[in-house]
């Protein structure tokens, strides 16, 4: 999902204090200056329907939560299955062609009408005091260092004097658990990614250490642009560039592996935390490069879990499904593919998408942070990551079933058709096996409520194949429920 900042030009400050009245007393002071400058039907993945995506490299714009609109047939079973209308793009490419989980941001119109200095008030009763704690200030200021002064030719006995002075505040420290402590661990292991394709098109996302043999995850569309030909190359904070290569990535997943060529062999992977056990209301920290600003912190709250988010580009390439984390911690172009953390520092989703309102402003056409970004979990990331690193391709779990993309916010109904004239429901394949029909809305996965295809699809990709599930679901106006025990499909063809 892409989201889009919406601000405007700062106020400008009044360049000078409205002038006291004429029988004020003129006080002198010094003066300085500072300067501040799955698809649906077919089942690719997992329900079988036409999955839709969007980036936290890219990122889109469009509604969080399953795509809106569709046809009530079965989507086209070949991959990738098109974006569904409207959905959201990526949160974090800051490059062009390319928006990722932090990416893309704008201002609007200004915030109100132009600061109007103030006339200045006839009778000046404020502006005679105001100078005369000034005159005071000046008198007891000059003053005291005149009895300094002579207090100290007094007792001087022709010795040296030493002047010292005492520190104020004591050290720093900052307790573990702090947003700084956190940040001070996490960031040596995050990194900023270039990709470019074989034609220099191309953006900037983020990447977190996975591993000590050099393995980065990171969003698909991060490095999508590079994993034909391209090139690819991830810089960690302290300045050092390495060349990389992706290992694997899955598409409908919106999940990466990169290796690093050349690994250095003191890489410390950042713990990964339980994304189950995170709860509405938990501190989130998230580490990006927001517009390719590299090594930027920033922090929230996990706002709502299991939030049902097809994402895309908006680029016409392949649409991700997730059952994502929320959070109001800032992400834009540039922070796709970072690590969200919490309190404690473990990893607890990968950035992957921000809800957008419209295009960015400043000419970028990228959107930026409305408080509103998505995290892929990290129990799924993880998962996907381990099968990208052992076999180069990303594995589905499935119901074998063809689940129409439709937002009808009643389920998700399996169609009465196939896509290219196939059944509907895969013959011998789990759902056949279950019980289930053309015709039947699935309401309910375990206890997640299904309103939709999408949604479904994000639920069921949440699991591994072999995984048993219970259906719930509605044939003739009646309720029912059938236990299911997930398929698996391998590859994002």
């Amino acid at each position: 999902m892409s989201t889009e900042n919406e601000g405007s030009a700062v106020p400008p400050a009044p360049s000078a204090p409205p002038p006291p009245p004429a029988d004020a007393p003129a006080a002198s002071a010094p003066q300085g200056a500072h300067a501040g400058a799955a698809p649906a039907a077919g089942d690719p993945y997992g329900a079988q329907g036409s999955p839709a995506h969007q980036d936290p490299g890219p990122y889109g714009g469009a509604p969080a939560g399953p795509p809106p609109g569709g046809s009530s047939s079965a989507p086209d079973a070949s991959w990738p299955p098109p974006p569904p209308p409207s959905t959201p793009s990526y949160g974090g490419d800051g490059g062009a062609g390319h928006g990722a989980a932090g990416h893309g941001g704008g201002w609007g119109s200004g915030w109100g009408t132009p600061y109007q200095q103030p006339a200045p008030k006839s009778g000046g009763g404020r502006g005679r005091v105001v100078a005369a704690v000034l005159v005071a200030a000046l008198v007891a200021g000059g003053l005291g260092g005149g009895l300094g002064y002579t207090l100290a030719r007094e007792n001087d006995s022709g010795g040296s004097t030493t002047v010292s002075s005492s520190t104020s505040g004591g050290n720093v420290k900052r307790d573990p658990g702090t947003v700084a402590a956190v940040a001070a661990a996490a960031l040596p292991s995050t990194v900023t990614i270039e990709a470019a394709s074989s034609n220099g098109e191309g953006g900037t996302g983020t990447g977190f250490v996975f591993d000590k043999q050099g393995h980065i995850v990171t969003n698909n569309h991060v490095v999508a642009d590079a994993v034909d030909g391209g090139k690819l190359s991830a810089t960690f904070p302290d300045g050092k560039k390495y060349d990389a290569e992706v290992v694997g990535n899955a598409q409908g997943y919106d999940v990466a592996v990169i290796k690093l060529k050349n690994a250095p062999s003191d890489l410390k992977p950042l713990t990964l935390g339980n994304s189950d056990e995170v709860a509405v209301g938990d501190s989130t920290i998230a580490i990006g490069a927001p517009f390719g600003l590299s090594n930027t912190v920033t922090t929230g709250i996990i706002s709502a879990k299991n939030r049902p988010v097809a994402s895309s580009d908006g680029s016409g390439s392949q649409a991700s499904y997730m059952s994502a984390l929320q959070t109001d911690a800032s992400i834009n172009p540039g922070n796709s593919g970072g690590p969200l953390l919490d309190a404690q520092g473990n990893v607890i989703g990968i950035n992957s998408a921000i809800q957008s309102t419209g295009n960015g402003g400043f000419g970028t056409g990228q959107a930026g942070s409305i408080g509103l970004g998505f995290a892929i979990p990290i129990n799924q990331a993880k998962y996907v990551a381990q099968e990208l690193i052992r076999t180069g391709k990303p594995v589905y779990a499935k119901i074998g079933a063809s689940v129409s993309l439709e937002d009808t916010a009643s389920g998700a109904k399996i169609t009465e058709q196939g896509v290219g004239g196939t059944e509907p429901v895969d013959p011998g394949g789990p759902a056949d096996k279950a019980g289930l029909r053309p015709g039947d809305v699935i309401t309910k996965l375990d206890d997640r409520v299904i309103d939709s295809g999408p949604t479904l699809i994000g639920e069921i990709w949440t699991h591994k194949p072999g995984d048993e599930v219970t259906l719930t679901y509605e044939r003739g106006g009646k309720e029912r429920t059938t236990e299911l025990t997930l398929g698996s499909r391998v590859g994002d063809s």
